[in-house]
């Protein structure tokens, strides 16, 4: 398979100069880029796949008129919490 290309980039000098501090020992400055886009698409990913659930999360409330206040929400968090703690 062929590979693709990203539009070069151009930045401020201090922003690559950061960049080439954080480098790890053998990683490369393209390296660092292609992983930084990995991570931020699968962020946005899980983002969009976030808002999706609360959408659908809230369309069910509204069909069976089922809410809970934020203090009957957190209150039932902290006791399972204090349950799982020796």
């Amino acid at each position: 398979m062929k590979t693709a290309t990203i539009p070069a980039l151009r930045v401020e000098p201090k922003l690559r100069d950061a960049v080439e501090e954080v480098l790890a020992e053998g990683e490369t400055l393209s390296s660092f880029v292609e992983e930084a886009l990995k991570a931020n698409i699968l962020r946005r990913q899980h983002q969009q796949a976030f808002i999706t659930r609360g959408l659908a999360s809230a369309d069910i409330a509204r069909q069976n008129q089922e809410y809970y206040s934020a203090e009957a929400v957190l209150d039932e968090l902290q006791t399972m919490l204090d349950e799982t703690k020796p």
